[in-house]
């Protein structure tokens, strides 16, 4: 034995805590990536699913429960955030021919309807309405939902969820420079502690909180302990499978500078007037801006729109001001909110999704994960753009991912004294494809 193998030999691996079954018993609905996917979870029991988008972690999570429903008894739970229902539904009717799942609210109507799979919110476990332990199984859909929640709420979940046999965590690739990310993912999956696991590996930057450094060396051992219980998956060829069907087409990233020349006149507090506007540097100047100047960036999409009259759209804003404004710039543009009724709501989603809306406007924390819309629109506008990388790529991948038949193009438009958060934007980009490629 070499000393590297002595090495790895050290190396922690996440323990197998699940079930064995005939591969047979996997629904044939299943692409053949999606089978391995799920045999390996059902093994594990307590493992994390990081598949790109498209690759089809609804129907690999609906599986999941309904084989362990099938051996050990009881109700198994997928928690979700709610404009990822519809999906869920559809892929549990049509895909995998079982009865539609219910959305449950309180224990009470999950008692009340016994079915094998509930769907419920995020929002219904943190406010103690549902009780993880009840459930055989838990699967957390768009885990990284948890971080705009905060770190106590992704405290609070591992403890309202520890002691749960089997646990599956689900999302996109997670953000591969955010180790602290994955380090609560192997918590909640109680792999490891996640005091040991931050002792273990990284060592910390006394200058800056939270600035995670992998120890020199360490690298390897850190990623073959990710491997042991989260599957990283890009691709079906990553399994040995035939990327048929799975190759994504060429993206058109265009960016509009607009200029706030055409706002109204900015003036010192003294009352002098400035030759020009500020650029907006931190995020109170960049909120400013956005609020500022929210009628020209509404005639800016209204322009792109018109110059498609052909093309479906998804148009990304962030505040009701900015929708208020898209709204008389663009009629006939179907929206959400917040505080519309929740059926509502999915009903325009889904007419959205199956191509009998040409234009959609949401916001990201509405629609920006879990929602497919690539098999109508190839086009998404955003009206704005911020400090929120992880928001904004989640919002991207509704249209550029798997299944996507059209070239994609994507209009970014900002203010011309907001290149310092387009440049933010654009280098958290590039990062996040090279270590997305290094995590591969």
């Amino acid at each position: 034995m070499t000393y590297r193998e002595f090495l790895e030999n050290k190396i922690d691996i996440a323990p197998q805590s699940g079930i064995e079954v005939d591969p047979a018993e996997i629904s044939p609905a299943l692409k053949d990536h999606q089978r391995v996917c799920v045999l390996w979870a059902l093994r594990g029991g307590r493992r994390g699913l990081f598949a790109r988008f498209g690759l089809g972690k609804t129907v690999m999570q609906l599986e999941w429960c309904r084989i362990l429903q099938k051996h050990i008894g009881g109700q198994t739970l997928i928690v979700m955030p709610l404009n990822v229902m519809p999906e869920f539904r559809a892929d549990a009717v049509h895909l995998l021919g079982l009865d539609e799942p219910p959305y449950c609210r309180t224990m009470a109507e999950v008692k009340a309807c016994q079915a094998p799979i509930i769907l419920t919110n995020y929002e219904r476990v943190r406010d103690g309405d549902i009780d993880p332990h009840y459930f055989t199984a838990v699967s957390l859909d768009e885990a990284a939902t948890l971080r705009s929640f905060g770190s106590k709420t992704y405290q609070e979940f591992m403890q309202k969820f520890k002691g749960v046999r089997y646990k599956l965590t689900n999302t996109a690739t997670p953000s591969p420079n955010r180790y602290k990310e994955l380090i609560h993912y192997a918590g909640f999956l109680e792999v490891m502690d996640t005091g040991q696991a931050l002792t273990r590996f990284f060592k910390r930057d006394s200058t800056k909180a939270n600035n995670l450094t992998l120890y020199p060396g360490r690298e390897r051992e850190f990623w073959i302990w990710c491997a042991s219980w989260g599957l990283f998956l890009q691709k079906p060829s990553d399994l040995g499978f035939s990327d048929e069907g799975y190759s994504l087409p060429p993206m058109d990233i265009r960016y509009h500078k607009l200029t706030s020349a055409e706002r109204p006149a900015d003036f010192e507090p003294d009352g002098q007037l400035k030759l020009g506007h500020d650029a907006a540097m931190g995020l109170t100047d960049a909120a400013r801006e956005k609020r500022d100047s929210i009628e020209i960036r509404a005639a800016e999409t209204a322009r792109i729109v018109a110059a498609a009259p052909t093309d479906h759209f998804v148009i990304w804003h962030d505040l009701e001001e900015e929708r208020r404004a898209l709204k008389r710039a663009l009629p006939e543009m179907v929206d959400i909110y917040g505080c519309m009724d929740l059926e509502t709501r999915e009903q325009r989603v889904m007419d959205f999704a199956q191509g009998r809306t040409r234009l959609f406007g949401t916001k990201k924390s509405l629609s920006g994960s879990g929602c497919n819309f690539q098999r109508y629109c190839h086009r998404a506008i955003f009206m704005g753009i911020d400090y929120e990388f992880n928001d904004f790529i989640q919002a991207v991948h509704r249209i550029y991912r798997f299944l996507q038949q059209s070239p994609v193009i994507i209009d970014i438009l900002y203010m011309d004294t907001e290149s310092e958060v387009l440049l933010t934007l654009q280098r958290k980009w590039r990062q996040y494809d090279e270590l997305s490629a290094q995590m591969e």
